[in-house]
């Protein structure tokens, strides 16, 4: 995936999370969030796109070190993880730290290479590294036609949101419209979505159910 000009984006994402994991190591901060809380919160809502009583898949795309695995495997034995990420230091980050788990497997890619029960990205749309609003828009709904077409039963996603308070909002960030990307979702992907914006942070979660 590139844009007009050429540039790679996810040439330009790899570089940048490389980078935030050779700064700060595998750690929240080192995956660009500020903390363990924050990230834990957020996987929280995540996973809430998650109803499978017995063994189930996931695919997460822009794994990072594996910390998602961490977070699902503490509860769930019956788990089969594919992680995904554009950055090759990170994958092998997560590789080397998770090599014991058999359960969880890495591969260095923009799109998972199987069909999961479940898609999760978080955190991926964020940090729009100068590319303009349309660009990014554009990056971001083919992200989430990749998810949709890798997950069974449904996907979940998260952004920075529009309603963010003025003074507060970052140039380098992309604040999406909660109600645009849930109006994609219901057109495009399915006619069970849920909008959850309501956890205390300036974000929003998509949860996509292929089935009820």
């Amino acid at each position: 995936m590139t844009d007009d000009n050429g540039t790679g984006i996810l040439a330009d994402v790899a570089a940048y999370y490389s980078d935030k994991l050779a700064e700060h190591g595998q750690s929240p901060r080192g995956v660009d969030w500020n903390g363990e809380e924050g990230q834990t919160l957020r996987f929280r809502q995540l996973c809430k796109i998650i109803d499978a009583p017995g063994p189930f898949s996931v695919n997460d795309l822009g794994c990072g070190y594996g910390a998602l695995y961490d977070f699902l495997a503490a509860e769930r034995k019956d788990l089969g993880y594919l992680g995904v990420d554009v950055s090759e230091s990170m994958v092998e980050a997560a590789r080397e730290r998770l090599k014991g788990h058999a359960g969880a497997r890495f591969i260095q890619a923009s799109v998972p290479d199987q069909v999961n029960d479940y898609g999760i990205a978080s955190g991926i749309f964020n940090v729009r590294l100068g590319r303009t609003d349309a660009e990014w828009q554009s990056y971001l709904e083919a992200t989430l036609d990749a998810l949709d077409r890798t997950s069974r039963l449904g996907f979940s996603f998260n952004c920075l949101t529009s309603y963010s308070d003025a003074d507060r909002m970052r140039p380098d960030l992309y604040y999406a419209d909660p109600c645009r990307l849930f109006d994609i979702c219901k057109r495009r992907y399915s006619k069970n979505v849920a909008l959850i914006h309501d956890y205390g942070l300036y974000e929003f979660t998509m949860l996509v159910r292929k089935r009820i």
